[in-house]
């Protein structure tokens, strides 16, 4: 059921960037919002960086200067361009599909309006 697959998590030192990818099968993303999500041990899971079918983007607050989203059509691919990791950025972080926002952006960053979930991949920053 419109699977999700995230790759290129890893472990590594702060100021140090990654750029894990989203990758589905069965259907493509521009028919679709997708969105990263992160969750460190004991925290509540959070929105972290969206693009809607739009093009529309949205950004949490701690990773709005640092991270980029960016749908590669080509490739069928939805990835996530982190750079200056910090600690903090420590979490599985998965990627998460839903229909159409429309125009409701307030969802675009909120865990329970998606449907479809990845595994998740591992990030882990140390200093």
């Amino acid at each position: 059921q419109l699977p999700l697959v995230e790759s290129g998590g890893g472990s590594v030192q702060v100021g140090w960037s990654l750029r894990p990818s989203c990758a589905a099968s069965g259907y493509t993303f521009i028919h679709y919002c997708v969105c990263w999500f992160r969750q460190a041990p004991g925290k509540v899971r959070v929105g972290v960086a969206g693009r809607d079918e739009s093009g529309l983007t949205r950004y949490s607050d701690s990773v709005r200067l640092r991270f980029t989203v960016s749908r590669d059509n080509a490739k069928n691919t939805l990835d996530l361009q982190m750079s200056d990791l910090k600690p903090e950025d420590t979490a599985m972080y998965y990627c998460a599909a839903r229909q159409k926002l429309q125009g409701q952006w307030w969802l675009l960053l909120q865990p329970d309006s998606y449907n479809y979930w990845g595994h998740g991949t591992q990030v882990t920053v140390s200093s």
